[in-house]
């Protein structure tokens, strides 16, 4: 990575401070890693303690929500210390949570709020990721615009 996309303490504070819309793509992105932990302990915990229908699809299903949870917590750790490399990550994230809000909504039951509130987050997420400055706070350029 160039300097120009991992910028150090020192760019970063002459950069100036965070943009707002920078933190609040960060807090969305840490919202949706820690709701993804919550739901798959809540699914490990079922699996072995519970009487689950098929205990090895609740504790394979709570381990992999885990697991997922590292790429939002991750991205989210880069947008606040500013990594050019974190967008991808976080874009990729809301771009995951769309369909899965999608299948929420299609449900008849209490699912659709879910639903609701995870497509709200998701858009919300991407629009402030792609915003130009959130673009320019994380040192990510244009096409085109490379020096020569």
């Amino acid at each position: 990575m160039s300097s120009e996309q991992t910028p150090t303490p020192e760019a970063a504070e002459e950069a100036g401070p965070r943009p707002g819309r920078l933190t609040a793509a960060a807090a969305l992105a840490a919202l949706e890693g820690l709701a993804l932990v919550v739901g798959g302990a809540w699914m490990l915990v079922g699996g072995l303690t519970g009487h689950p229908d098929d205990r090895t699809s609740a504790i394979t299903g709570g381990v992999t929500l885990i697991l997922l949870a590292l790429l939002p917590l991750l991205a989210a750790r880069g947008l606040i210390g500013r990594r050019g490399w974190s967008r991808g990550p976080a874009v990729i994230t809301q771009i995951m949570a769309l369909p899965v809000a999608y299948n929420l909504l299609q449900a008849d039951s209490v699912a659709i709020p879910a639903g609701i509130v995870l497509g709200v987050v998701a858009i919300t997420a991407l629009v402030l990721l792609v915003n130009p400055t959130t673009t320019q706070a994380l040192g990510i350029r244009g096409p085109g615009s490379a020096e020569k």
